[in-house]
């Protein structure tokens, strides 16, 4: 059992939300579904909630309605290994969605994910500052993630 599940918050589209996830990530499934009964917050029958697993991680989702909705400050992070794999999760989580910056992207229904190499992080933290600088004006200047122009500006 995970001990921390994210939770979140949908428009009545939970469902459309979760196929749409499962069918992007590998060993992913959605594993329960709520619907509400005739004390529900919704009409009787419709999906209030369900959990869901992406590439083995749990998450929950409401069907909330209109008064919450995502933001920036708060993403998931797509660690990826390889260009292809950068390209495939960037590719498909922005179906519908729009495009930021750093390779950030919000997807249709209004998340945020960032799509970016697994090496990211150690080599904007690199104790040596103009290496991580490099990398890091680098990545101010895209929108995805360019693998080989990460590493180019990591090895100067």
């Amino acid at each position: 059992m995970q001990k921390i599940v994210p939770f979140l918050w949908f428009d009545n589209n939970l469902e459309e939300a979760a196929n749409f996830y499962t069918g992007i990530f590998k060993d992913s499934e959605i594993t329960d579904r709520v619907y509400n009964g005739k004390a529900g917050s919704g009409p009787e029958g419709e999906l209030l909630a369900a959990t869901f697993k992406l590439n083995g991680q749990e998450f929950a989702g409401l069907n909330g309605g209109p008064l919450f909705k995502f933001n920036e400050s708060v993403s998931l992070f797509v660690q990826c290994e390889s260009q292809e794999e950068i390209d495939y999760y960037w590719d498909k989580l922005l179906e519908g969605g729009e495009e930021s910056a750093c390779g950030w992207l919000k997807d249709k229904f209004g998340l945020s994910w960032q799509v970016a190499p697994i090496q990211l992080m150690d080599y904007i933290g690199d104790t040596d500052r103009v290496k991580a600088d490099r990398v890091m004006t680098a990545m101010m200047k895209m929108r995805k993630i360019i693998l080989k122009d990460i590493e180019d500006a990591y090895k100067g």
